[in-house]
């Protein structure tokens, strides 16, 4: 329970940190960048060449899209009873379908489930939530957000040059190897990537701003109770269903139960998309997880 309650003092940090007129606007986004090509590429390589291939692995790379299709579906369903004009219905099926598994996962698996899980959760961010938010997304943005067509070339760059997606190309060819780097390499790797939680709590603690106004209650409302409560739900009681079991699947069911994506926020927010319900959807998510993700935790050790 320590690690959980360090992650909640980031948060508040961050929170603390806005009010500081010494730290810029920009401080979050500076800071984002800094786990994206820095902290978050260092896990990615120091943890993903021990993982040792095996069906188990099928999970957590299966459980995003799965999640993707059951929890756009449910947004769709939810807009058109909600009568939710179009931008608000295209932020909703931008955020609430992709969960913030990287820059919340991460740190909320290693909380919970151990350092151990962290792989699979790489694994589930890597191969789900960011190839989805650079292909699904793009949909999304450009069908809802009247930015022009989809550009195919465009698209296949910026995955294959996303500096984690890089690494995890590095690492998963450094499987084969039994012992891939010297000491010092290694060290230095886990100095990088022990970086990642502080920075990108305080990240988040500094951008989050849960006000929303009162146009935005009920498909915040909605929003937030498909990502947080019936997502997650769904993908436990499936599990349990076709009898998966294991630490793969406990962090693919956390995984599924994070709140919504800061990336996809931001990226609706300049396409548009409802900014003041955007980062509604991201600061009311992040709080409430403090809630729904112990109580998925104790539901999946229930045996």
């Amino acid at each position: 329970m320590e690690p959980f309650l360090h992650t909640l003092a980031l948060l508040v940090i961050g929170m603390g940190l806005r009010k500081v007129p010494q730290f810029p606007r920009e401080t979050a986004q500076a800071l984002n960048l800094f786990v994206i090509y820095v902290s978050l590429p260092a896990l990615v390589l120091l943890k993903v060449p021990s993982l040792r291939f095996s069906s188990d692995l099928l999970v957590p790379v299966l459980m995003p899209w799965a999640m993707l299709t059951i929890s756009g579906a449910l947004t769709l369903g939810a807009s058109r009873i909600l009568r939710l004009d179009r931008k608000t219905t295209g932020l909703l099926l931008l955020v609430v379908p992709l969960g913030n598994t990287s820059f919340l996962g991460i740190p909320m698996v290693t909380a919970f489930l151990g350092e151990s899980g962290v792989p699979y959760a790489l694994l589930y961010d890597q191969f789900g939530s960011f190839l989805a938010l650079s292909t699904y997304g793009s949909a999304i943005v450009a069908f809802y957000g009247g930015d022009g067509r989809l550009q195919p070339y465009e698209l296949t760059k910026r995955i294959f040059t996303f500096p984690p997606f890089l690494s995890l190309a590095v690492a998963l060819f450094l499987v084969s190897f039994p012992n891939p780097y010297p000491n010092a390499v290694r060290s230095l790797l886990a100095l990088l990537s022990a970086t990642l939680v502080p920075v990108v709590m305080i990240a988040v603690g500094f951008q989050l701003s849960p006000r929303p106004a009162p146009g935005h209650i009920r498909p915040l409302a909605a929003g937030l109770a498909i990502k947080l409560v019936a997502a997650p739900l769904i993908a436990l009681i499936s599990c349990r269903v076709l009898g998966l079991e294991g630490l793969a699947t406990q962090v693919a069911i956390l995984e599924a139960g994070m709140p919504p994506m800061v990336s996809a926020a931001a990226i609706a927010a300049m396409a548009g998309l409802s900014p003041g319900l955007s980062a509604a959807l991201v600061g009311f998510g992040i709080l409430l997880s403090f809630v729904t993700l112990p109580v998925l935790v104790q539901l999946l050790m229930v045996s």
